[in-house]
């Protein structure tokens, strides 16, 4: 592995001890492997699967906790089958909190040893249920000692998504007005936190049981939309709308909200569904137009932006996200672990909705 750094100063038997201890990452790991598509039985946890060579701006992650997000669940169904079906078996998952084990030559940010947390692209082809993951340098951050790995590894991944859509689409200043369909769930809870760090006056909608801990955060408005009529209670106009629920509904009545130069930002964009029915060389200019037509039909008609958004590495963002999480001003609740020889039941109490809160692996 063409890696390791930071042994300058040690004495020999220092080294050995060193290299000793690394030697099982050098062997393999332990991975939790999708093989085809399908339902949660198909996952498989194997032994010693290889970890690569880290490039020169990669960082080796030995892994405390990852957690379980929608886009793993939906991976693992098929979504995304354009990207991933060539390079089956894949390894899934995007969170990691846990400990640098090394180094590529020119990373900076870290050393060995030193406790971090942060995650991956979407489309990322090595993810993070196993033993050893490889980030990045500008994937990852140091962990605030405020919170353990746990309660690390539920924020990256959901905070990086809240905070392309508000900071990097909307560019959303103190003083305005923000508007979360979903609020409940870990994206729109995120994006609760960062508009009210921002200075920005949220309202959201949820469901019945999540709506003291909206209002906790920080939200001036919580609605609950299986008894309320967002339509009705919701007064004047915002600057941006997140939709992180994505129906033809959600996104008429999010448009509507919004005062003209605003802007509307979905999670549930046709990119991946596109190009899985059709191909790239089809899906990918008919995703191109799509968003096309929507961005000039909605700038004519209302005077807003319309965004397709997702998450992406942001080194600024991730910055911020550490401050907010080690101020307390940030945080995503864990409703239950499981260790990672049980990923199968994780993804079943998920797929059934046994479990509406974030869900954690521990390794």
């Amino acid at each position: 592995m063409r890696i390791i750094r930071s042994f300058h100063g040690n004495s020999d038997s220092q080294l050995i001890s060193r290299l000793s201890s690394l030697r099982s990452i050098f062997t393999g790991c332990r991975a939790v492997m999708l093989p085809r598509f399908g339902g949660p039985e198909v996952l498989e946890l194997r032994e010693n699967v290889p970890v690569p060579n880290l490039n020169p701006n990669e960082v080796l992650v030995r892994a405390k906790a990852v957690s379980v997000n929608p886009l793993d669940c939906r991976i693992r169904a098929g979504y995304g089958r354009s990207v991933f079906q060539p390079h089956l078996p894949i390894i899934i998952g995007r969170d990691v909190s846990g400990e640098v084990a090394a180094v590529g030559n020119s990373v900076k940010s870290f050393k060995v040893g030193q406790e971090v947390f942060g995650a991956l692209h979407p489309t990322a082809l090595r993810g993070t249920y196993a033993d050893y993951g490889v980030l990045s340098e500008e994937e990852l951050v140091e962990k605030p000692s405020t919170v353990s790995h746990v309660e690390a590894s539920a924020i990256p991944f959901a905070a990086l998504t809240a905070w392309r859509a508000l900071k990097s689409n909307a560019r959303i200043l103190q003083g305005q007005r923000v508007l979360v369909f979903g609020g409940g769930g870990a994206v729109g809870f995120a994006a609760i936190q960062i508009a009210v760090a921002s200075g920005c006056h949220v309202t959201a909608s949820c469901v019945g049981q999540t709506r003291d801990r909206i209002l906790a955060a920080g939200a001036e408005q919580a609605v609950d939309y299986t008894t309320e009529d967002i339509e009705v209670v919701v007064k004047g106009k915002f600057d941006a709308v997140l939709d992180t629920i994505g129906r033809p509904e959600t996104e008429r009545i999010g448009i509507n909200f919004l005062r003209k130069g605003g802007n509307y930002m979905t999670l549930q964009g046709g990119a991946a569904s596109l190009t899985d029915r059709y191909g790239f060389v089809i899906g990918l200019p008919l995703a191109t137009s799509l968003l096309a037509k929507k961005k000039i039909q909605y700038q004519y008609s209302h005077g807003i932006d319309y965004w397709w958004t997702y998450m992406r590495a942001d080194p600024e963002g991730l910055a911020e996200i550490k401050r907010l999480v080690g101020d307390g001003r940030l945080k995503i609740p864990v409703e239950k672990t499981f260790p990672i020889t049980e990923v199968v039941a994780a993804h079943e109490a998920k797929e059934k909705k046994e479990i509406p809160g974030k869900v954690v692996l521990e390794l």
